[in-house]
């Protein structure tokens, strides 16, 4: 059973230091056994008092890194049920999948295609994070296959497969690497874990039973592998979602060890692979690629584990739209990511030219900011001013959302050499504005 927060505080210095970054030692303590801060943040702690903590102090979910050539994926290391408890940390890996029995011409120009699709999402560049190769004939052709992938991208890969002597020539391909083998059950779990252990591999373990994957996960940890992932066969959506969700909750909940690994996925269609990034896949293997598919999941994924206390935010300064002169209109907005992307995009579709200065919101929303003082006439005229705008413009000259319209007073307080304006409520009224009123 996992330690209390008094029984943690008994091990603790109990110099009340505050270099944890907490006021007492009992406030840390009580931290540690909610899982909501790490051992290491306290530098007197004994080794005696360590070695006892250890596996209280340690994630309830065992963090879970697939490596190559300098890309990472990770998976785990999360502490609560729903984002916001706090914040999700580590998104789940997207995996494509591809088959050693297609022609390796075929292979290729699917990694190729793969490999270099990007979405760009407010101002955010969203890219799959890797390839899955299932064995499905001969160790040659499967080695032949991870060769193939290997050559035409950098990225994490995931080895699936039942044979440990065919994954094996596959594994031979990436020296020095650290990927995931999947396939470890009740008939070969032995030669699987020696197989991965002996080659720096994560193991995935797969069970139709709580009971089962409990059982095997153990059995591997007791081989000496500590990098485990589960791979729960559920044969509905139904049944997918309740033995992820059970395998959450055990972890995070009752601290059940044995369950407390990252879960991989093969999701069959956009449905599965929805609910699989909500609910609680650490990897999820997509059965093909197509962007169609691709970039929904993408955009689902970035919005569940943005945390929510940091807004998505673009780079304060002064942006041009549409090759602006020194004469054309100055709007102002702030550095919410939506926001900003919702009057550029509207002023860039129509084709009219403008300045766009970005003042720093913290990230907030027009209304937020404002509510929030945030978002004021001092902050904009400092922006005006940081931005050195004057020295770009011929006509002194800003507008001003029309949902902060009271703004406008004190504005012109501020700058008393400019002309303020009172702009649109809404982003796709902006066009319309700049050619009637400006």
């Amino acid at each position: 059973m996992p330690l209390s927060g008094i029984q943690i505080y008994k091990l603790l210095p109990q110099t009340n230091c505050k270099e944890c970054g907490y006021p007492t030692c009992l406030a840390f303590a009580m931290k540690l056994a909610a899982k909501q801060a790490e051992l290491s943040s306290c530098p007197h702690v004994s080794e005696e008092s360590k070695t006892q903590l250890a596996e209280s102090a340690a994630p309830p979910i065992r963090l879970i890194s697939i490596k190559s050539d300098g890309n990472e994926v990770k998976a785990g290391n999360e502490v609560v049920l729903f984002r916001h408890e706090k914040t999700f940390y580590n998104k789940p890996g997207l995996f494509v999948t591809l088959r050693d029995s297609s022609p390796l011409d075929e292979i290729k120009s699917t990694v190729h295609t793969a490999d270099a699709y990007v979405a760009n999402y407010v101002g955010i560049n969203l890219t799959l994070d890797g390839f899955a190769v299932q064995a499905t004939s001969s160790g040659d052709a499967f080695q032949a296959a991870v060769k193939a992938v290997r050559e035409n991208t950098k990225r994490p890969l995931i080895l699936v497969g039942d044979d440990p002597a065919v994954l094996a020539h596959g594994l031979a391909v990436l020296s020095g690497e650290n990927p995931l083998v999947v396939g470890a059950q009740s008939s070969n779990w032995e030669a699987m874990a020696d197989l991965a252990k002996g080659h720096k591999a994560s193991l995935a373990i797969k069970a139709s039973s709580l009971e089962e994957m409990a059982s095997l996960t153990e059995k591997v940890k007791g081989k000496g592998l500590e990098d485990i992932v589960v791979y729960p066969v559920g044969k509905t959506l139904g049944e997918s979602l309740i033995l992820n969700t059970q395998i959450r909750r055990l972890a995070l909940k009752k601290n059940f060890r044995p369950l407390g690994y990252p879960s991989i996925s093969f999701p069959n269609g956009a449905e599965g692979a929805a609910q699989a990034i909500g609910k609680y896949s650490g990897f999820i293997v997509l059965d093909s690629f197509a962007p169609e598919l691709v970039y929904p999941l993408l955009v689902l994924r970035q919005n569940i584990y943005t945390d929510p206390q940091k807004p998505i935010q673009v780079q304060p300064g002064l942006y041009e739209i549409n090759n602006p002169k020194p004469e054309d209109p100055l709007l102002v907005t702030t550095n919410f990511s939506i926001t900003y992307f919702s009057v550029a995009n509207e002023v860039e579709g129509s084709g009219l030219p403008a300045w766009l200065l970005v003042a720093d919101a913290e990230g907030m929303s027009v209304l937020t900011a404002w509510a929030a003082g945030k978002f004021d006439a001092e902050r904009i005229a400092k922006a005006v001013k940081g931005f050195n705008v004057a020295d770009k413009l011929s006509k002194k000259r800003i507008v001003i959302p029309g949902a902060v319209a009271v703004l406008s007073g004190e504005l012109e307080a501020e700058l008393p050499d400019w002309e303020i304006r009172v702009g649109p409520r809404e982003a796709v009224d902006i066009p319309s504005f700049i050619k009637l009123a400006l």
